[in-house]
């Protein structure tokens, strides 16, 4: 049963009923002795966030569940318990946009203002509908890349996420699509050198993404810049879209030719939980002279006959509406309960609150990599400026060194995303992720997994 306090008039309307003049009456058979007559003395009060995780404390004292330390796309934010409430509404609980979309205003305008909170945070000017995920959706933009420039050669930073660029690579085997990767620098962003070394007139597009796989923030706007030296497009992918809410986007610049083309990403971050697998939200930004050419659905606000305010499907130029061939997209299902759930995260956190988030991710990640400094004999590499994630590499070779904890109870389920794998270059090197449900009791237990 939900609580609804009281009015005065209603506190007055009931003690008139049973024939007494106050509340204080009520309480006439108990001694004055026995009476307080003081505030009590209860500790300050805790945030929603907070009080889960003290109750969460509390019930689990004989079996503790391990923090996480590892984000590699997908991560571990707080999730507002009125999300859940609100999709639950049959109106909402659906993953799929009616066909017969004008019906649904709901589901429209909630899609509307899901567009309209990524392209405030792009810094862009139209934003679609959603996308699958985000590995798609940049596969998505390449394509959109091409169809705008009419070219084929693509430069993608390596240290644009590894599982993203095996999936553009799917989409480009068979397309003529060419896909030239640029190397890392020392501090961990895309090699400007490098780059600038391979633009050249038949460049379509280059791709780098921010914060980086490494989590080091990239230089987003002079890659733009370099780009449009050379007539080819930028696209800027982000994994971690919290980072949107404190770093200048990459759609913003008071120089035209140092503005992102397109920005795409992946939403997760916003209220969607860490599934195994899924589902996710992609999202993608871009120039409104490009809206033709964007992947999706675009849901548009406009006026009925009669005056009345409405939305609408304004672009659906998929394969279900047009001809196969003249689609801009074939997978491009709109994600609408996952967008939702972005929608209402960002609606209940708000700008100030999502800094508030990002500025958490900042300082508990500074935290952890001073400790780790400090405390063990890992190396952090990389000294670009960086968000919540970070690389640390064992000074023993590969399959050398003592376990790091990983059972319940021993401080961390994982001491994050071995990258032999992805970059063998780094040796027996890990990628770790601190986000502000991460408290410095955990980092600390974590590190002295580390350290021992």
């Amino acid at each position: 049963m939900r609580y609804i306090p009281n009015s005065q008039a209603d506190r007055q309307q009931m003690l008139a009923e049973i024939g007494v003049d106050s509340t204080e009456q009520l309480f006439a058979g108990i001694p004055e002795k026995l009476r307080l007559r003081r505030l009590l003395d209860l500790p300050k009060a805790l945030s929603e966030s907070e009080l889960l995780e003290y109750f969460r404390k509390r019930a689990s004292k004989n079996e503790t569940e391990p923090a996480a330390f590892i984000g590699a796309g997908i991560y571990r934010h707080y999730i507002p318990i009125v999300i859940d409430a609100l999709i639950s509404r049959s109106e909402f609980y659906t993953a799929y946009t009616p066909y017969q979309a004008e019906i649904a205003q709901g589901t429209l305008q909630a899609i509307f203002e899901f567009q309209t909170y990524i392209a405030q945070l792009t810094g862009m000017e139209v934003a679609n509908a959603s996308l699958y995920d985000g590995s798609t959706g940049l596969a998505e933009a390449i394509l959109m890349a091409q169809r705008v420039t009419r070219k084929n050669k693509f430069l993608v930073a390596r240290s644009v996420h590894p599982e993203y660029r095996a999936v553009v690579d799917t989409y480009a085997k068979n397309l003529g699509i060419q896909i030239e990767l640029i190397g890392y620098a020392p501090d961990g962003r895309m090699n400007l050198e490098q780059l600038a070394s391979k633009l050249d007139s038949n460049t379509a597009a280059v791709v780098v993404q921010s914060p980086n796989f490494f989590g080091t923030i990239e230089r987003t706007h002079d890659v733009a810049e370099m780009a449009h030296k050379h007539d080819a497009m930028s696209i800027t992918n982000v994994c971690e879209a919290i980072s949107l809410g404190i770093l200048k986007p990459a759609g913003e610049d008071q120089s035209e030719k140092r503005r992102a083309d397109i920005v795409v990403g992946e939403a997760q971050s916003f209220g969607v939980a860490p599934s195994f697998g899924g589902p996710h939200v992609g999202f993608l930004a871009t120039r409104e002279k490009y809206v033709r050419q964007m992947p999706g659905r675009l849901v548009g606000m406009g006026k009925d006959f009669s005056g009345r305010r409405g939305f609408v499907l304004t672009l659906s130029t998929r394969e279900q509406h047009i001809r196969r061939e003249k689609a801009t997209s074939n997978i491009c299902t709109n994600q609408s309960l996952c967008a939702l759930m972005a929608t209402i995260y960002l609606a209940v956190v708000g700008p100030k609150g999502l800094r508030e988030i990002c500025e958490h991710n900042v300082l508990k990640t500074d935290y952890a990599v001073t400790q780790i400094r400090e405390r063990t004999k890992f190396r952090v590499l990389f000294s670009a400026p960086r968000f919540n994630e970070f690389v640390i590499q064992n000074p023993l070779p590969l399959g050398e060194g003592r376990r790091a904890p990983s059972a319940p109870g021993e401080g961390f389920s994982s001491p994050g995303l071995p990258l032999w794998r992805f970059y063998p270059e780094l040796g027996n090197a890990r990628l770790l992720c601190v986000t502000e449900i991460n408290s410095r009791e955990q980092i600390d237990r974590m590190v002295q997994g580390l350290a021992s």
